[in-house]
């Protein structure tokens, strides 16, 4: 049985709805690729940075992350920070889980960096890195051969990137339209339903999909980082998130809701990307979309997206209801990719 040894950035939701899904596959692990997971080194920004030199189970670890109170994990090392952490972990695999930073991807670039650097493979699911750096971090992990996957980046588990690079081997996407974002869609539906758009907003953060802060959401930064991912890895683009047209909900009023209702419309955030005049162009924006459209009955945290590709015309995916559990899938399915490379 070989030890597969993980270092973690984030101790947030997705981290330990992942530590749960390590435990509850243990069996599979073990019968289908012959290894054991344990964490070597975990770092949080507010909850300090450990190092584990004999390796925690994720069972053994979860307890401990409950609870806002700093770290306090018996047999643990400290590390000054996460740099650290990921220079003296000892792991084969990196997983960055710390928030996203919209305009910069960092820190989490940095912490990539440094995990492909030392010779891990890395995954995460922060857009952030991947939409301002994707190209310098994927010549790096090649140069290193070592594995960057991001599935969880865009609509949490599902299988956007994987189904590129495996499921439609020679089809090459033109241009695609998706929802892209979950508070912004329930927002939207509240409203419809007669909310204020600063009630809407309270009840998306009580649900826990907008943040304290919820003008990333709200002003289509989210969204914009997503078309940005979304053209660099599966159009092979330089479109940067600054470059991407956009518009957010703070504009949508009771009455122009309304009006689409009355013309039996519904508005929604769109996030879309195509050629136009021998470039790509990306627009983030509300627009109407009437009952014949497959975004209008998008309701809540759903996210779907429609590829307009060369080989099958329009593929259109859709993910009901997301939650942390899915996020983490999209991160244990990229581990699983790694395992069976390494076969």
């Amino acid at each position: 049985m070989q030890t597969i040894k993980l270092a973690i950035a984030g101790t947030g939701n997705v981290t330990k709805a992942l530590l749960r899904l390590l435990e509850r596959k243990r069996g599979l692990l073990e019968s289908d690729f012959g290894v054991q997971v344990v964490i070597s080194g975990i770092s949080s920004g507010s909850r300090g940075c450990f190092i584990f030199p004999e390796g925690l189970s994720p069972a053994r670890l979860s307890p401990f992350l409950e609870g806002q109170a700093r770290l306090a994990i018996p047999g643990s090392l400290p590390a000054q920070n996460t740099l650290e952490m990921i220079s003296k972990a000892g792991a084969h695999i990196f997983i960055e889980n710390t928030p996203v930073n919209y305009r910069t991807g960092q820190p989490a670039a940095d912490h990539i960096r440094a995990a492909l650097e030392a010779g891990m493979h890395t995954i995460t699911a922060n857009k952030g890195p991947v939409a301002v750096e994707y190209a310098a971090l994927r010549q790096l992990a090649r140069r290193k051969d070592r594995r960057f996957l991001f599935e969880s980046s865009v609509m949490d588990g599902a299988p956007i990137f994987s189904l590129f690079r495996g499921a439609l081997p020679g089809t090459r996407l033109l241009a695609f339209r998706a929802i892209l974002n979950s508070t912004t869609n329930l927002i939207l539906s509240l409203m419809e339903g007669g909310s204020r758009f600063e009630d809407a907003v309270l009840a998306a953060q009580k649900a826990g999909l907008a943040e304290t802060d919820p003008s990333g959401d709200i002003d289509g930064w989210d969204s914009a980082v997503k078309v940005a991912v979304l053209a660099r890895v599966l159009m092979d683009s330089d479109l940067r998130v600054e470059e991407v047209e956009r518009e957010g909900i703070r504009g949508i009023t009771p009455s122009m809701l309304a009006d689409a209702a009355a013309a039996g419309e519904r508005y929604k955030l769109i996030c879309e990307a195509r050629p136009e005049g021998g470039k790509l162009l990306g627009k983030v924006g509300p627009q109407r979309v009437a009952p014949s459209s497959p975004f209008y009955a998008i309701d809540g945290a759903t996210s779907i997206i429609q590829f307009e590709t060369d080989t099958l015309t329009k593929l259109t995916l859709i993910e009901h209801d997301p939650t942390p559990d899915t996020t983490a899938y999209g991160e244990f399915a990229d581990l699983l990719e790694i395992l069976k490379d390494e076969e």
